[in-house]
């Protein structure tokens, strides 16, 4: 389904992957259209265990930005289950490998919360904060967390 070999590995690596086709299955592309709102393709959800959308990722993307989105996705997973550690490190992965993305400001942002909401310590949101001064000081994330510092 997806030519970069990266993105196969870690889909199938990470996830149960479930393909709804907008021809070859009509109905159930409607059907789940409707269920999660999804009236475009491609529309990729990462759904929890319980079949709740934790993230979406809408449209075709270079291969780097979708392996980043697909990363952000498992980390919001973790992120909702409170898996607080796990999730700082998979958001911080993010940040590591693929700085150059749009998914890499929002992971800075979130690998600061789920330290904070394990101990409820605002250091970590403080050194986000600082962090943002010099690392995409013009994302919208850098601007949420401005009042960190």
């Amino acid at each position: 389904m997806w030519p970069d070999e990266r993105i196969v590995r870690f889909v199938t690596e990470n996830f149960l992957p479930a393909r709804v086709h907008v021809k070859d299955d009509a109905a159930s592309f409607k059907r789940y259209g409707e269920r999660y709102q999804a009236p475009w393709t491609p529309t990729i959800l990462l759904l929890d265990f319980d079949a709740v959308e934790q993230h979406r990722i809408e449209g075709f993307l270079p291969a780097d930005d979708l392996l980043g989105q697909l990363m952000l996705g498992r980390a919001r997973i973790a992120f909702q289950q409170q898996k607080w550690a796990e999730a700082e490190r998979l958001f911080r992965e993010i940040v590591e490998r693929l700085s150059q993305t749009d998914a890499a400001p929002e992971a800075l942002y979130w690998a600061g919360v789920a330290p904070y909401k394990a101990t409820g310590d605002p250091a970590s949101l403080k050194a986000t904060g600082r962090a943002f001064t010099t690392r995409y000081q013009d994302s919208t994330w850098a601007k949420k967390a401005s009042v960190w510092k």
